[in-house]
């Protein structure tokens, strides 16, 4: 049976790692969040966080707080096999893909945000050109915002708590693999 596996965490915390582990595995990849990344080309916006946020704010207002998964479904059906989601936000968009999907399984990735938000200065000197914007950087204060804006007005608290699997990412990407590798081979093991 087809899995459905989304990856919820902080900005920062190692979502990205997560999902490229699961497609060097061989599940298919999509990217809730590229909607809005989408979105800030087509209208010839400078890629920020305050731009961000307004696009993101706007697509909730007009498709309600599962915006990102509803509008993502097709994507996601589209393809064969096992998928991975990177970026479940909020607890309405959980529910929803809980109702879709049988086999929905959801894994947390957990960094402090010291840790993380160290990694969101960072990320641009380590990525050099990102086209499709996967992994901005952004100043402390806007790493800042963004947290207060995902937990007051995303909802996204719920999925985290709810995670059927929690991985804690303050070390190195070896040791994010090998946790990574463990809880693999316990979805692969279940019956569902």
């Amino acid at each position: 049976m087809r899995k459905v596996i989304a990856i919820v965490g902080m900005p920062g915390s190692g979502k990205s790692e997560v999902a490229d582990f699961f497609t060097s595995k061989g599940y298919a990849y999509i990217r809730l969040g590229q909607l809005t990344l989408d979105e800030i080309i087509k209208q010839g916006l400078e890629p920020s966080e305050a731009n961000e946020r307004i696009i993101r704010e706007m697509l909730r207002r007009k498709h309600g707080m599962a915006a990102f998964a509803k509008l993502n479904f097709p994507k996601i059906e589209a393809q064969k096999g096992n998928m991975i989601v990177d970026g479940l936000y909020s607890w309405e968009e959980y529910l929803a893909f809980k109702e879709k999907y049988k086999n929905f399984i959801t894994i947390a990735v957990y960094a402090s945000p010291k840790t993380r938000h160290q990694r969101l200065i960072e990320r641009g000197l380590r990525h050099g050109s990102d086209p499709k914007m996967k992994y901005r950087s952004f100043n402390l204060l806007e790493a800042q915002s963004r947290d207060l804006a995902e937990i007051e007005k995303l909802n996204k608290g719920g999925p985290i708590a709810m995670a059927d699997f929690m991985v804690i990412n303050e070390g190195t990407k070896k040791d994010l693999q090998n946790n990574l590798e463990k809880i693999f081979q316990t979805i692969n093991a279940a019956k569902r």
